[in-house]
């Protein structure tokens, strides 16, 4: 799921494609090293792609529907554009560089409930010589509607796990064709649900990718769904009027940063690990004749409730906890509307529920506050079997040498972190221990981050040059740099691109990111807009 900070409804589609061309550029930098040549007359082979059959790549039976030669522009590379579907509706964007290939292929998730191919994501890996596809998941629609879904289980099946690996298939295909010679290296990153697709690609198909990056990912949909609406409705009187706003949200945030921003002994307004944060919410309630500027009893309540994330009414937790402190400020627009009538989470996760959470699909008449948290949850099992990327078990992408890099922002609104953390813990204890998953598998929590990115801390990270040097070199990430780009920066940033390393005119500040459970902690003396001033900690 992949929601923009601060975006409306209205705009979050959009804002959407905006996030992942951002996203694409901060986990993407320039590559080094010698580029394979595309074939002498590229402009006559982009145009034969169009009269190629592929309807016998096995497992990925392909129909080509275009192809045509992209001039360059000051931002792009010159490419062939290769669109086309999967069978039976697996739509695709193949990128392929008229020239410098890299030798490499590269495959990008999409957010949301995807139905759109989100071909901004390949600007980046297109200008480091990447061929690149991106797929809509197998359907046709909105980032927020799931109608697609109801009472169609290819769809279902296409968006829980066979669309990516499909299309990826597909795609080297139509790349060993394209360049005469097949990809020597496969790599995947992805956020969101795009995160979710890369943990499903580890687990039921280990030898799609050597390096994949899964960024907040919704390891379990129908669990997360259920979180997500426990915000919504538990912040609605029995009249159904919100009870928490948006300056209550905000005065909470306040209090949670006064109270915890120093944990990591320097004050930026970052919380380093909200976890160690014990901050109580009755601490803001109303006393005696007091009615401005607190909370009411019943608004302490909510607040508790989205921290602790969806319970039934025996106190029994259903789910790997709630909405972190710090995260308060991303609760407007998604868990709490501006105008009191349905956030966005109200909508997303209605039409999750209406249309893929449940088998049989109750329909478009079923409103989010007919979830029973009492009965419900048990009834998640029939579908999450096709979404769940929630399998520790990986022991065949690690043989295969394959190496992941996870990534979650502590202030995620969209994806609790804690859910990533079991996972990530659960996957130490199967494959034996710290070592022997770090060996190939690595975490990184991102103080002040939102959701894919974002946020008060800092959240332009190179992954893919860390990963790279990984599975192409055999360094393993032991600290990748965050960096918060200076405003007028970051405007530069959202449309166009961005190389690594940044110019240090570009740059506010910087942290270091260290392989989970590590975090960092300020010197105390040296200058904190840099990140060697902080040391790692236990």
């Amino acid at each position: 799921m992949l929601t923009y900070p601060y975006a409306s409804s209205v705009n979050l589609g959009i804002a959407m494609l905006h996030q992942w061309g951002v996203l694409a550029v901060v986990i993407l930098g320039f590559a080094s090293g010698a580029h394979a040549q595309a074939p002498s007359d590229t402009s006559k082979q982009c145009a034969a792609v169009a009269g190629t059959d592929f309807s016998r790549v096995m497992d990925a039976p392909t129909q080509i529907t275009s192809s045509k030669n992209v001039a360059a522009t000051t931002d792009l590379p010159a490419f062939c554009q290769v669109q086309g579907y999967v069978a039976p509706a697996v739509g695709f964007e193949l990128r392929l560089p008229m020239s410098d290939w890299n030798g490499k292929f590269f495959k990008v998730g999409c957010g949301g409930f995807c139905g759109a191919v989100f071909t901004a994501a390949c600007n980046a890996p297109l200008k480091k010589g990447y061929a690149c596809i991106a797929s809509d998941m197998g359907h046709k629609s909105t980032a927020l509607d799931a109608k697609w879904g109801y009472n169609n289980t290819q769809t279902e099946i296409d968006f829980g796990y066979r669309a990516t690996h499909v299309s990826a298939v597909a795609g080297k295909a139509i790349t060993q064709q394209f360049y005469s010679k097949a990809p020597t290296r496969s790599y995947y990153a992805g956020c969101s649900t795009g995160g979710r697709q890369g943990l499903v690609e580890a687990q039921r198909f280990p030898y799609d990718f050597d390096g994949i990056i899964a960024g907040a990912p919704v390891i379990n949909e129908t669990g997360a769904g259920m979180q997500l609406l426990w915000n919504v409705v538990v912040n609605r009187d029995k009249s159904g009027k919100q009870i928490l706003g948006p300056d209550e949200a905000r005065m909470v945030n306040a209090a949670v940063v006064n109270k915890c921003d120093m944990q990591d002994n320097v004050e930026d307004g970052i919380i380093g690990d909200p976890r160690t944060c014990k901050f109580d919410p009755a601490g803001l309630q109303c006393r005696g004749s007091q009615t401005a500027n607190c909370l009411t009893p019943e608004q302490v309540s909510v607040v508790r409730k989205i921290y602790a994330g969806p319970k039934n009414s025996q106190g029994l937790a259903l789910y790997t906890g709630g909405a972190l402190p710090g995260s308060e400020m991303n609760w407007i627009d998604n868990y709490i509307s501006r105008d009191g009538a349905e956030s966005t989470y109200w909508k997303f996760m209605g039409d999750l529920f209406r249309y893929i959470g449940f088998m049989p699909d109750p329909g478009p008449d079923w409103q989010p506050t007919q979830f029973d948290f009492d009965r419900d949850y048990k009834r998640l099992g029939m579908m999450e079997t096709m979404y769940s990327g929630s399998n520790p078990d990986l022991r065949k992408f690690k043989y295969n040498g394959g190496k992941i890099i996870a990534y979650q922002g502590w202030a995620d609104q969209s994806v609790v972190p804690l859910n990533v953390i079991d996972y990530y813990e659960l996957t130490e204890r199967t494959m034996g221990g710290r070592a022997a998953t770090q060996d190939f598998f690595r975490l990184f929590m991102v103080p002040g981050m939102n959701h894919c990115r974002g946020g008060v801390g800092a959240d332009a990270i190179d992954y893919l040059g860390h990963l790279e040097a990984w599975v192409e070199q055999g360094k393993a990430p032991d600290m990748v740099l965050a960096t918060r780009l200076k405003d007028e920066a970051a405007a530069k940033y959202l449309p166009t691109g961005y190389s690594f390393p940044l110019a240090a005119s570009e740059v506010e500040f910087t942290r270091p990111v260290y392989p989970y459970p590590a975090a960092y902690r300020y010197n105390g003396s040296s200058d904190a807009k840099d990140a060697a001033s902080f040391k790692m900690t236990k």
